[in-house]
């Protein structure tokens, strides 16, 4: 592929998941001769599993008096948003961080646990339910704490503490917001109107609000942890959510290389869709988004697949199909899903498995085919678990 000023590189890389902090401590995952250790907390929110948040010194990113004015999401989206920006070169460098755009994947904000327990006990002795809800959230909620868990906090906290102060966009929906995100930061660089973006979402597993609301569609499983292509549907809906932190430091290859930037790969194609999936019409979009993607023994696949049964093991017989030379890793299995995250997640992952010659180990022996060349190009999907498609191809930067 030729060469292009406004090729679309990915500079820097902040990273949390439950394997650790930061580029160092991922890319020893993904170098590791064997699958990784499985990190999940299967106690605190027993029965349903959860990959937990690593030991982390918030205050290497965030000041104390900041930290007070967020929840864990904030909190790792923030961090994770500085790691990025030490890891590009551009956290010093005021100027730079002046004109950045930023674009954020978000959902909303950690609820009143203990409202929300006094609304269900009262609707147990009552039959006026929707009366109920009203007179309840008239008097038992505080407008400070609806304030203070809007969706556009996490991109107003990451302007306030590392001062990013260009245009700001924060995209809500799911897996699907996580795709628009990086899309739209993409096609901006691409064409012309930014040179330089800050991009990624977080999602914070640990929050009894978030398990209920995928429980309540039978989506979360429960017992013990199993590999991500192997989950029995006899216990629960397959998804294992993950505490996760991912951004990323897009540039313009010019705006890259005038400023010696080291690059991790180029992105070479990135789309999302969303709609109908019955009838075999969901394959019909992967197939098209992953028509960009190469098939060979150098192309890895870097699956987001959620976990939900049906649709995480209709996305692995698509993607066999359509790539049966690559090797393909669902690293969901090891990460947990993130939701928002998942997709920043995975072009972080794919960056780095690129620029480190990284040859991954299978994440799930019984279903993944060894890997034994390194990877030129990483294909990295994402499938909501209700809704919503998205492909990229980074491919590497020579």
């Amino acid at each position: 592929m030729s060469k292009s000023d406004n090729d679309v590189v990915i500079t820097g890389v902040g990273i949390v998941t439950c394997h650790g902090v930061g580029t160092e401590a991922h890319i020893a995952l993904l170098s590791a001769s064997v699958a990784p250790e499985t990190i999940v907390e299967s106690e605190k929110f027993k029965p349903y599993p959860v990959h937990p948040l690593p030991e982390i010194d918030w205050s290497t990113q965030i000041g104390r008096k900041d930290q007070r004015q967020m929840e864990n999401w904030q909190r790792l989206g923030v961090f994770a948003a500085g790691l990025a920006l030490d890891d590009s070169g551009f956290k010093e460098d005021a100027d730079a961080c002046a004109t950045m755009d930023m674009i954020v994947a978000a959902g909303g904000g950690e609820r009143d646990i203990n409202v929300d327990t006094l609304i269900v006990d009262e609707a147990l002795k009552r039959n006026d339910r929707e009366i109920l809800l009203n007179e309840k959230l008239t008097t038992e909620l505080r407008p400070t704490l609806f304030l203070a868990q809007l969706s556009n906090l996490m991109a107003g906290n990451i302007s306030i503490v590392h001062k990013v102060t260009g245009s700001s966009r924060t995209f809500m929906g799911e897996e699907a917001a996580g795709i628009s995100a990086v899309e739209t930061a993409f096609h901006r660089i691409r064409s012309g109107e930014s040179s330089h973006a800050l991009v990624g979402g977080a999602f914070s597993a640990e929050r009894p609000d978030m398990i209920l609301l995928f429980e309540a569609i039978n989506a979360h499983a429960q017992g013990d942890w199993q590999p991500l292509w192997s989950r029995s549907t006899d216990h629960g809906g397959g998804m294992i959510t993950g505490s996760v932190g991912a951004f990323l430091v897009l540039e313009s290859r010019k705006h890259a290389v005038d400023r010696g930037a080291k690059i991790y790969a180029r992105i070479d194609a990135i789309e999302g869709d969303r709609g109908n999936r019955d009838d075999a019409k969901m394959e019909k979009r992967l197939e098209r988004l992953l028509s960009p993607a190469g098939d060979a023994a150098d192309t890895l696949v870097l699956s987001g697949a959620s976990g939900f049964h049906d649709v995480t093991k209709r996305e692995k017989a698509l993607l066999e199909k359509a790539l049966p030379n690559a090797v393909i890793r669902g690293f969901s299995g090891v990460t947990g899903h993130a939701l928002e995250a998942q997709f920043p997640l995975g072009l972080a992952l794919g960056a780095l498995a690129i620029e480190s010659g990284a040859k991954l180990p299978a994440f799930d022996g019984a279903q993944e085919k060894p890997m034994s060349t390194s990877a030129n190009t990483a294909v990295v999907t994402t499938v909501g678990h209700v809704r919503g498609e998205g492909v990229a191809v980074l491919s590497r930067d020579v």
